[in-house]
């Protein structure tokens, strides 16, 4: 389990903003379907039913190693067998530590909201490559990612760990990847509302696992599992 870290250039960012739920893909109510249907919340992405008698909230940090292997374990697991039912809804909100994760959550949310799911999956299972060449950074290019315009140091993170190729992939442009990788009104929203969300919630790590807006004894996919198959 990672703790927060919450580094000036991402705290600096911590003004007011919110964002209103916006419910996407219609008509998929019926059971079954739920899967497919994502929904924009204050704060995160929420996958399937918004009723859902289960609300399963996940806190995570793109340069968490706890969350990248929860992605590979539990993660698909979740979407496949529990949220289809209707019964059970996966929400995935950001806990900003550091820089990288900022700009890896402004790439992750580009586009429309049902885009999220997918963007967030192949910069998640892409952590041990891109984290990887973040280590082995020398302090002259690290300092392009802490001084200059907000824009220029998020641009030059996204190119230094290949944020850019992995959306290419996606089918994004460079040009659409920097307007929103560039958009500091969107930065600000994200990490005042993770700094709300540590305070509120008494975040001390990630992953951390909600339900019904208490935490759950688990930080992995080994232990959340058999709390799901107990109350679902």
């Amino acid at each position: 389990m990672t703790r927060p870290i919450m580094f000036a250039a991402a705290a600096a960012l911590a003004v007011g903003a919110t964002a209103q739920d916006k419910p996407l893909l219609p008509g998929l109510e019926k059971k079954g379907n739920w899967g497919g249907m994502v929904t924009e919340t204050k704060g995160g992405h929420l996958i399937g039913n918004p009723d859902a008698e289960g609300k399963l909230v996940e806190y995570m940090s793109y340069t968490c190693s706890h969350c990248a292997e929860f992605a590979r374990t539990g993660e698909g697991a979740i979407k496949l067998l529990y949220v289809p039912t209707g019964k059970i809804s996966y929400e995935i909100r950001h806990l900003i530590r550091d820089p990288i994760d900022l700009t890896a959550a402004l790439a992750a949310q580009c586009g429309e909201p049902a885009k999220f799911p997918a963007n967030h999956e192949a910069l998640i299972l892409k952590h041990p490559e891109w984290m990887a060449k973040a280590r082995s950074m020398t302090q002259a290019q690290m300092a392009r990612w802490k001084f200059g315009s907000f824009a220029s140091r998020a641009q030059a993170i996204a190119s230094d760990l290949d944020f850019y190729e992995i959306m290419e992939a996606r089918g994004y442009s460079r040009t659409k990847l920097d307007q929103c990788l560039t958009d500091e009104a969107e930065a600000r929203a994200i990490a005042e509302q993770s700094q709300a969300d540590i305070e509120t919630f008494a975040l001390q790590g990630t992953p951390t696992f909600l339900m019904g807006g208490k935490k759950l004894q688990a930080h992995d996919w080994q232990s959340l599992q058999p709390i799901l198959d107990r109350l679902y």
